[in-house]
């Protein structure tokens, strides 16, 4: 595994994980103890930073609610002093979408009860996981100042940020990292990069792998469940992987040519272009949590990246899920 510094001096695994959908998003909870063993293998394996949030929640059989900071605090326990602990605050999920709510007073509820959830004193990085359109960025910077001042948490970030809010809240409390959407198929924030080397803010890449089309591991044969969010996004729709076949094809021809996976491939493509880049590919499965690592170690060229990039600048793709609705 190698390792990347986010802002100043958080350093992590280039490879990370992200825990969401081992309780939320991709059909019903795992077992606990199975996703356990998954956290601490991905520990012996090297990873290091950890990336949770409060509303990343599953019912389970019984009625009652599967927390993904329980989980994740709970496994990483033994290791808290070798570990980065990411959370998040200030979103709700509702039916047709995430209702915002970043107010000071929501941030100091929501850091207590993560606190409480994770079983930890301080919260490693801490994410407004998206912008409120009622709170000025100030405000919440002010907030997660006050925040790092008590020890609540050590640093902070924002999820899906754009340049003039970031701008606006790393000038009242310095910002360590975004956490934004990014793949070869999700490229609209890749104009952020230079204002991020400007400011010496790191990026965290959330659905590296396109929520795991970019695996090419999914046909038109694949098939999901109802309550997860795959059956409903646009690249793994029958028209969506037809589409997307050039794009596979690309992968794989070089995957094969580097000795890789097309996972592994997909992921280095952009470990190798920003040196402030982690990313938080999820899974549930060791084969999948052992692939992701290696990314790390293949190493691509500047004139293999800018052939792939030129590909990518001219291939017809599908359409890719962009996330919920903000309803608020």
């Amino acid at each position: 595994m190698k390792y990347r510094t986010l802002g100043r001096d958080l350093t992590v695994s280039a490879v990370s994980l992200g825990c969401m959908g081992m309780t939320h998003a991709f059909g019903a909870p795992s077992d606990t103890k199975e996703m356990t063993r998954l956290i601490h293998e991905a520990v012996e394996l090297g990873y290091t930073m950890f990336d949770t949030a409060e509303c990343y929640t599953g019912a389970l059989p019984d009625g009652s609610t599967a927390y993904n900071e329980e989980l994740v605090g709970a496994a990483l326990k033994p290791y808290r002093d070798k570990v980065v602990i990411a959370t998040k605050c200030g979103v709700q999920h509702a039916p047709d979408g995430l209702i915002t709510d970043s107010r000071p007073e929501t941030i100091r509820k929501s850091v207590e009860g993560s606190l409480k959830r994770l079983g930890t004193d301080t919260i490693d990085l801490y994410y407004q996981h998206r912008i409120d359109p009622d709170v000025e960025p100030e405000t919440v910077a002010e907030t997660m100042a006050e925040l790092i001042k008590e020890g609540k948490i050590r640093y902070w970030g924002i999820s899906e940020a754009n340049e003039e809010y970031l701008r606006r809240a790393h000038t009242v409390c310095p910002v360590t990292a975004v956490q934004n959407r990014y793949s070869m198929m999700a490229r609209w924030h890749e104009p952020l990069f230079s204002t991020l080397l400007e400011l010496n803010i790191g990026y965290v890449a959330f659905s590296p792998l396109a929520n795991g089309l970019l695996s090419a591991k999914y046909d038109q044969n694949s098939a999901f469940a109802s309550d997860d969010y795959r059956s409903r996004m646009p690249q793994f729709s029958a028209e969506g992987i037809a589409q997307n076949q050039i794009l596979i094809d690309l992968l794989e021809k070089t995957a094969e040519e580097k000795k890789a996976t097309p996972a592994q491939i997909s992921l280095a493509w952009m470990l190798c272009k920003h040196d402030n880049l982690a990313a938080i590919p999820g899974t549930r499965k060791s084969d999948r949590l052992i692939e992701n690592a290696g990314a790390a170690d293949i190493e691509l060229t500047p004139e293999e990246l800018a052939r792939i990039d030129c590909a990518l600048n001219h291939m017809k793709m599908s359409a890719v899920f962009g996330g919920a609705a903000i309803v608020k």
